[in-house]
């Protein structure tokens, strides 16, 4: 099994500039059932060999989707999402990196409301190997197995998986939930799909400096049955100042690598680095 897609999932994707067209044609050479595309004034577009509408609702009077991945800018972001929940699109995964704060307070809570679900933004996507990609990252480096794989960084997670497929292992589903301040679903809400998942035995939680999401978890790994291996990228990251993502500044003592360390240490496995994650997972699967 997977969390979130599978072979079943049918997706259209909001945004078709350049990189939506580049990513779009990736996923469907994946095996991705991808079944229209949206973007305003465009009925086709070449090399792409799916309708394309105006807009979702339009969309899903011709063709049956449940999930959108979208690449629309960031300024007209929020609209895409609150669009594609208005449709009745169970879920979204947002590429978008830097949509604005209040706009992805708005589009979660209106989304919170009707019960969709979303990835991201500024995630890398998802994917369930053999079955589905929703995304950009390189899909070679992803072997199907039995380990979850959560990220709040692209980076890491595409690290961590190519780490996990030199060792012999490979995941059930892996994604990112994002780098942006405000996200969709975070790490308690994934930790439990995975924890529902007979396919899942253990799962890897990739978190950064920044933010209370990894320590907001720690609730959920203390009831889970499966095990729970964490890495906390960016011990050496000074206070106040970004590091790379939006979310990945330490505004308190709280949201320093070292704090949620100490809080992780007392309710699952924590990885002192990359490597040692591979280390721990053979400690557990043996």
């Amino acid at each position: 099994m997977s969390i979130l897609i599978d072979k079943s999932t049918r997706a259209i994707v909001q945004g078709l500039g350049k990189q939506g067209i580049l990513h779009t044609k990736i996923c469907l050479d994946y095996g991705t059932k991808i079944v229209a595309g949206v973007s305003l004034g465009k009925t086709h577009i070449d090399g792409l060999d799916i309708p394309v509408f105006d807009c979702v609702w339009e969309a899903l009077q011709y063709v049956k989707a449940d999930t959108s991945l979208i690449f629309v800018p960031a300024n007209n972001a929020k609209d895409a999402i609150l669009e594609a929940q208005d449709a009745g699109i169970k879920q979204t995964i947002v590429i978008t990196e830097g949509i604005p704060l209040q706009d992805m307070l708005i589009a979660k809570a209106f989304a919170t409301k009707n019960g969709m679900k979303i990835i991201g933004p500024n995630t890398p996507g998802i994917i369930s190997p053999k079955q589905c990609k929703l995304g950009i990252m390189p899909e070679s480096i992803f072997d199907k197995g039995n380990i979850g794989l959560i990220s709040r960084s692209g980076t890491l997670m595409y690290e961590i998986a190519l780490l996990l497929k030199e060792s012999s292992f490979g995941v059930s589903t892996a994604l990112g939930i994002g780098g942006d301040p405000v996200l969709g679903m975070g790490f308690a809400e994934v930790l439990s799909l995975f924890e529902n998942d007979d396919q899942t035995d253990c799962v890897v939680m990739i978190g950064e400096i920044g933010g209370t999401l990894e320590v907001a978890a720690i609730d959920t790994i203390k009831k889970m049955s499966k095990k729970v291996v964490a890495y906390v990228a960016g011990k050496a990251a000074p206070k106040q100042k970004k590091m790379g993502h939006a979310g990945a500044i330490v505004s308190s003592k709280d949201e320093s690598a070292q704090a949620k360390i100490e809080a992780l240490s007392n309710v699952c496995y924590v990885a002192q680095n990359p490597l040692e994650i591979v280390t721990l997972i053979k400690k557990i699967l043996s």
